[in-house]
């Protein structure tokens, strides 16, 4: 554990040397920050990062030092953990895929030794499928992963989806996957949930689904990402333009031909697709599922649905053919959604409005403060008035004996979070994309804010006593790599061709903009970030591990030292 070190901001650029094949466009005259503030109570521990436009997985001590790092070929797609036995589990951006493309695109998992050497190269890319955002490894050693499943225009109508929402490409409902590693490529899928499998629409009584939505929360209105949504205004629209270029010079949404790639999450948490700005629709992404926890106690899985600016709570107690209907379980409710909470309208109820466009959404674990509550990082997209974050803590309506509950013909509770850093005056984290939160044992919590690559650790009273200012990635543009041959199993697609992938550098160690005011740096609006902004230290979140986390075996006590 490291000692104490009093509050203090330093520069760490002459730690590194630019990479001569990376961008040589100047860049402004503030120098990176690296560690900013290490104040007395924050949480002694390590940090691990991933770059979005990097190919290194990088372990930092608390003066935001690498102490350890891993090499891949790819960037990522986009979470990454280190278990407990030391391994590295890597989500990893492939590209290549001509049917999905969009922000959070993967198609591949990597588990790494501590030394680097490949143990496990899982791909999940073909036409009819993609991973994509996040995995989550599981006690049992098996992983679940989100993933796209492909569904043609006309299946999508034969829901009811409404015609001025189908795209060309399709449509593209989530489904979440348990998968069993097997040697090093392999992978049985064992458990299947397809949002797909539980629809309701109300505007056709001759198609599919027709029901009540106001009365049958447990199911997924297929026209809810677009119901009453306002017309945006000229500057939202100037603000999804905006957003658009950001994710697409950091890679997030694909390659240059990408041009109707959007974000998502207009100002009803409608899709924000090009359909919205008067362009090409060039997307099907409904649901743009970007975070998946899991909850071992009770077996529960919570999904954080960009689009629907929603949590939404599955049952994985069930078998897979339960997971299709509505019956079965542990909770006797098949694959229906359990729980729901950020934004009733989805489902024709009154009542507040709280989510925006969040992600990483994720239960407290057993043993920290707030056990069993739900934390989010709630972006703030589209808010009304000048749209601003912040890190949410939920306390769910939970019964040990019922379950979830709800009061009759209402919102699911809590009308409010329990607990929230951030507000509209201090700007100070605001990332209008991506980012993350932790809790952490002492009670703190670690805060990515994504899009400028910086992380906060702030007390429950929010006392910032430790904060980053990443300085690391920006080692690879985007570009897009070729995928595997199709194999390994039945809609799987097998290890890529020997050589597959761009050629490695090394890190340019080119350091952010600088923080003006409200924390961003300078070159357009907030969350933006100038030459050698967002497009190189952007994060897709952070996670915080503490000094004896087994995990952290093979950490060499010359590497821990001040």
């Amino acid at each position: 554990m490291h000692p104490f070190l009093p509050a203090l901001s330093l520069s760490l650029a002459s730690l590194f040397q630019a990479d001569p094949g990376a961008d040589s466009r100047p860049h402004s005259s503030i120098e990176p920050h690296g560690l900013i503030t290490h104040a007395e109570g924050a949480f002694e521990g390590y940090t691990l990062i991933a770059p979005l436009r990097s190919r290194h997985t990088y372990l930092l001590d608390m003066a935001g030092e690498v102490v350890h790092s891993w090499t891949g070929t790819h960037g990522p797609g986009n979470s990454v953990y280190l278990l407990d036995n030391g391994d590295l589990l890597r989500s990893v951006k492939v590209g290549g895929n001509d049917v999905f493309r969009g922000g959070g695109e993967g198609g591949r998992i990597k588990r790494l030794a501590w030394d680097g050497t490949v143990l496990w190269d899982f791909w999940y890319t073909n036409g009819q499928h993609l991973q994509h955002h996040d995995i989550e490894p599981l006690p049992n050693g098996n992983i679940l992963m989100i993933a796209w499943e492909h569904k043609s225009a006309a299946e999508a109508l034969a829901k009811g989806r409404a015609a001025s929402h189908v795209s060309e490409d399709g449509f593209w409902p989530d489904m979440v996957l348990e998968v069993k590693p097997e040697g090093k490529h392999g992978g049985e899928i064992v458990w299947e949930w397809h949002a797909f499998d539980h629809l309701i629409q109300d505007a056709d009584p001759d198609l599919a689904g027709y029901g009540d939505v106001t009365a049958h929360p447990e199911l997924i209105d297929i026209n809810a990402d677009h119901r009453r949504q306002a017309p945006l205004s000229e500057e939202a629209r100037k603000r999804q333009e905006e957003l658009a270029r950001q994710m697409k010079a950091l890679g997030y949404t694909g390659d240059d031909e990408d041009e109707g790639n959007v974000a998502q999450g207009g100002p009803a948490g409608g899709t924000g697709s090009s359909r919205d700005m008067g362009e090409r629709n060039r997307t099907g992404d409904w649901l743009h599922t970007n975070g998946i926890d899991y909850d071992a106690q009770r077996d529960l899985i919570i999904l954080s649905v960009r689009s629907f600016s929603e949590l939404w709570v599955i049952d994985h107690s069930t078998t897979t053919e339960q997971a299709k209907g509505q019956r079965g379980g542990r909770y006797g409710r098949g694959g229906d959604l359990l729980y729901r909470w950020g934004n009733p309208r989805n489902y024709g109820q009154d009542g507040e409005r709280y989510l925006y466009v969040q992600h990483d959404t994720q239960w407290i674990e057993n043993g920290l403060p707030g056990a069993g509550h739900i934390l989010v990082f709630n972006n703030g997209e589209g808010r009304p008035g000048e749209p601003f974050s912040t890190v949410d803590e939920i306390i769910p309506p939970w019964d040990d004996k019922l379950g979830f509950t709800r009061g009759a013909k209402a919102a699911f509770g809590p009308s409010a979070p329990s607990w929230s850093y951030g507000n509209a005056t201090d700007q100070s984290i605001f990332s209008p994309f991506i980012s993350g939160a932790q809790r952490l044992p002492n009670g703190n919590t670690l805060i990515c804010s994504g899009a400028e690559g910086l992380l906060v650790e702030v007390t429950a009273a929010g006392e910032v006593v430790w904060e980053f200012e990443n300085i690391y990635g920006g080692d690879i543009k985007p570009e897009r790599g070729g995928p595997g041959p199709q194999g390994q199993g039945p809609g799987l697609s097998g290890p890529p061709p020997s050589g597959a992938g761009p050629a490695g550098r090394s890190p340019a160690g080119r350091g952010p903009a600088g923080r003006g005011p409200g924390g961003r740096g300078p070159g357009g609006p907030r969350g933006a970030g100038g030459p050698g902004g967002p497009k190189e230290k952007a994060l897709f979140r952070a996670t915080r591990l503490a000094p004896d986390h087994p995990g952290l075996a093979g950490l060499q006590p010359a590497d821990a030292e001040d």
